[in-house]
């Protein structure tokens, strides 16, 4: 197989009542298991990220596990054709240049795939690194986990000179995290260093949202001025400013783990995998000027997913903002779902419906021109270790 060199996208509890919102019946939608992980010597394990889709309509992606170090191996890169071909096209080897990666991947315009890997590395903390359309694996920089930060398992993005930025869960100054830049020459900046309660959040999970200014955006699951987690916001000098700390009222949002959506007015939409009425996730809505508004809270109704978790929302060419959660759905094994910017929200699909079928989806999902949804979950399919699946409305 070889890889188109242009990028379509870039990418990548039981409720304890229910409350009746409005929603809409769900189409009738077709999913397609693309791949089964775990069928073949190196094939990779446990994709916890989405996926990178192409103009051809191939899919990238990350695994945890497996690679060409089987059972115990640290993961792999991996494409699959929009047939339901895979190739595994690197393996990690921990030591060297990382492994367990957590984060998707994204294009450059040549075809080269950028992603993070969360552990290992030469200096032991993780690594970024890229990955060029022939396959050929080349670590731009090895975390230290001092003021360089450690452990990155959020997307990250580029801007149009080629920096790459990205989020750190330990390291900087405090050893809360850092927001960091790098270089096309591998020179890495800490940005911001998060300080924790009252006025700064810490332990970033997600990657980040960049806007044609250069300021970055993104969210932290714990603290901020009532230690429920932050959106914040850090300018291309480094100043950091919060945005929003979640837990202001009864039934906000509590613990974005998840990264954001940029709307083209400077409207932010991300999910939180606690709070809201349910106390299940939510999804929410932060104007420019700093009001929040939940559009959605899980558990709502029957049948309802709850616990979004790492991955980001996307949006459709209506608006429409599709996502997975975790947990919940006919059989709780996790959806995909879809919400209107009115706040009106259908399950697009329940996972666990067929006896192959995948289970707990993580890493968010990618739309193609048609509409069609692809993703990855972290378990189920044919051999238990996760998927990649294709939903056609």
């Amino acid at each position: 197989m070889r890889r188109s060199l242009l990028s379509l996208t870039l990418s990548v509890l039981a409720p304890a009542f229910l409350c009746f919102l409005p929603i809409e019946l769900a189409r009738a939608q077709t999913e397609t298991v693309l791949h089964s992980f775990g069928g073949q010597a190196g094939d990779g394990l446990y994709p916890s990220a989405g996926l990178a889709l192409d103009k051809s309509g191939n899919v990238y992606g990350t695994t945890n596990q497996g690679g060409a170090q089987g059972l115990y191996g640290t993961g792999a890169v991996f494409e699959v054709t929009s047939g339901g071909a895979e190739e595994v096209l690197y393996s990690f080897n921990y030591q060297i240049d990382g492994g367990s990666s957590n984060a998707g991947l994204i294009f450059d315009k040549k075809g080269n795939l950028y992603g993070t890997t969360g552990g290992g590395g030469s200096g032991g903390f993780g690594s970024v690194f890229e990955l060029t359309s022939q396959n050929t694996e080349k670590v731009l920089y090895s975390f230290r986990g001092g003021p360089d930060g450690g452990e990155s398992s959020g997307n990250l993005v580029r801007d149009a000179k080629g920096n790459l930025y990205g989020t750190t869960y330990w390291g900087g100054t405090q050893n809360y995290g850092v927001v960091f830049k790098l270089t096309s020459k591998g020179v890495e900046t800490p940005l911001h260093s998060f300080t924790g309660p009252p006025a700064d959040g810490y332990y970033p999970t997600a990657g980040l949202a960049l806007d044609n200014e250069g300021n970055l955006y993104g969210t932290t699951p714990f603290g901020g001025a009532n230690g429920y987690g932050t959106v914040f916001e850090v300018t291309s000098d480094g100043s950091e400013k919060l945005l929003y700390s979640f837990g202001n009222y009864p039934g906000d949002a509590i613990g974005p783990e998840g990264g954001l959506i940029l709307h083209n007015k400077g409207t932010l939409y991300g999910t939180t995998s606690a709070g809201g009425a349910n106390n299940l996730g939510t999804v929410f809505e932060l104007t420019p000027d700093g009001t929040e508004k939940i559009l959605y809270s899980f558990g709502s109704h029957a049948g309802d997913g709850y616990d979004p978790e790492t991955g980001n929302l996307v949006f459709d060419k209506k608006g429409n903002l599709y996502g997975e959660t975790v947990r919940g759905g006919a059989t709780g094994c996790g959806t995909v779902f879809e919400l209107t910017r009115k706040g009106i929200e259908k399950v697009f699909y329940s996972f666990g419906a067929q006896l192959e079928d995948g289970c707990y989806p993580q890493g968010g999902v990618v739309l193609d021109a048609e509409g069609n949804v692809y993703g990855t979950t972290f378990e189920g399919g044919t051999w238990g270790v996760g998927t990649v699946f294709k939903v056609v409305p």
